[in-house]
């Protein structure tokens, strides 16, 4: 194993088993997660960052539905957009070449690649760039940090299509992309 792989490891976030439970369903909990990222337990923001991890530790998305699940009970929750949003990135050398790593906000760190893709999806009327996590979830690169990565991209026109591609280990992914006349947006 070299040293990429065992960061690659190291920064992995740490997740419960969830897929090996099957505990009865208990209901509905009055938490959301609001489109900005933050995390409400009937209506006030949960303060506690810890407890934030805790919970996303066991969060999954199951057809539309998100759930907190434990080996005891399986709550559903509310997420206005995706759960978490990707805040930070740096580069980092690895075997296949400069990998980008993308950092959410609960301080989760993958490498932009086959297994943490970006896929464009509608949100609110605007393409947004979502990084697919685990277990069905997703975060969404952050409006500052999306134009910055946009700066760093590659912009490649094929037809009527215009793509803004980065490329992390050695794999292009698309940033944005326009059709005819529409808009870049972000």
């Amino acid at each position: 194993m070299d040293l990429s792989q065992l960061q690659q490891q190291l920064s992995q976030p740490n997740l419960a088993p969830v897929e090996s439970w099957d505990p009865p369903f208990c209901g509905d909990l009055p938490l959301l997660i609001t489109a900005d990222g933050q995390w409400l337990y009937q209506d006030s923001p949960i303060q506690r960052p810890a407890l934030v991890r805790l919970f996303a530790s066991v969060l999954l998305k199951q057809d539309n539905d998100y759930f907190l699940q434990t080996p005891a009970e399986k709550v559903r929750i509310q997420v206005a957009d995706v759960p978490f949003l990707v805040t930070q990135s740096h580069w980092q050398q690895a075997v296949s070449g400069p990998e980008l790593w993308l950092t959410t906000n609960i301080e989760d760190a993958v490498p932009l690649s086959a297994a943490y893709p970006l896929q464009i999806q509608y949100y609110a009327g605007q393409q947004l760039p979502y990084l697919q996590l685990w277990r069905g979830l997703s975060a969404r690169l952050h409006r500052n940090l999306y134009y910055q990565l946009l700066q760093e991209a590659k912009m490649v026109t094929q037809g009527k299509h215009t793509r803004w591609l980065i490329n992390s280990g050695g794999v292009d992914f698309v940033l944005a992309e326009l059709t005819n006349s529409d808009e870049l947006s972000g």
